[in-house]
């Protein structure tokens, strides 16, 4: 309930404070890119529900029907959704879904439905028992160290076997440990991380979760069947 209070009244203010800079977006976006604004995108939420999570688009309209995952070089992506992208202004829109009790400020980011069930295991949708979140340890280590990992010849291949185990095992200590003090330590580091990169910092150290969790646990390996490993619905 604590949780849930605290998201409300932050993403509220948020929401206010932000809202003459979402609306310049808005109308950048429809002048740089024919389309609508906003992009909305279907994602596995709380107890495997499917939820509609809302973004600024950054990728001209064609483009979004080919693969979810976007390369470093992606040539789908206009320069100002690069913009976007890179200082997560793109993002803010989720502060809707916050609201609506879709998401919250903190917790595991919400994935590609088709991912989750192709590749999720058993151990993995434990992330799927918390609300998703805007900021997690994973979403920090992605926008930190996620780039590198992926191949821009085959970006989804090399994000489902390299980065989203990565991602997942991050989700999965914040899923163990999660509280209110947590969240609000994970809010100012993701802070500093977008102000140290928008004033030229690129190398940043992993997130302090990575020396605490093994990276390729036993529960990373085995796969089964989606139905049979899905027991929350």
């Amino acid at each position: 309930m604590l949780k849930r209070t605290f998201d409300v009244v932050v993403s509220s203010v948020f929401l206010v404070i932000l809202s003459p800079l979402m609306a310049l977006v808005a109308l950048i976006i429809r002048q740089k890119s024919p389309g609508p604004s906003i992009y909305k995108a279907k994602r596995m939420g709380l107890t495997v529900e499917e939820f509609t999570l809302y973004k600024f688009r950054s990728m001209h309209l064609e483009s979004h029907q080919s693969s979810t995952i976007t390369a470093a070089n992606d040539d789908r992506v206009f320069p100002f959704g690069k913009f976007l992208r890179v200082t997560k202004i793109d993002q803010h829109p989720q502060l809707w879904n916050i609201l609506k009790g879709e998401m919250a400020l903190v917790g595991p980011r919400p994935e590609d439905p088709a991912i989750v069930e192709e590749h999720y295991t058993l151990e993995q949708l434990r992330t799927l028992e918390v609300l998703p979140g805007l900021i997690s340890p994973g979403s920090i280590f992605n926008y930190t160290h996620g780039e590198a990992m992926l191949d821009d010849s085959d970006p989804e291949g090399s994000y489902i076997e390299k980065l989203l185990p990565v991602k997942l095992s991050l989700e999965m200590f914040y899923v163990e440990r999660a509280s209110l003090i947590y969240d609000i330590r994970l809010l100012f580091r993701t802070a500093f991380v977008l102000l140290t990169r928008a004033i030229g910092r690129r190398k940043f150290r992993e997130p302090p979760e990575s020396r605490l969790v093994k990276r390729e646990p036993d529960w990373m390996v085995s796969k089964s069947p989606f139905h049979e490993r899905v027991t929350v619905r």
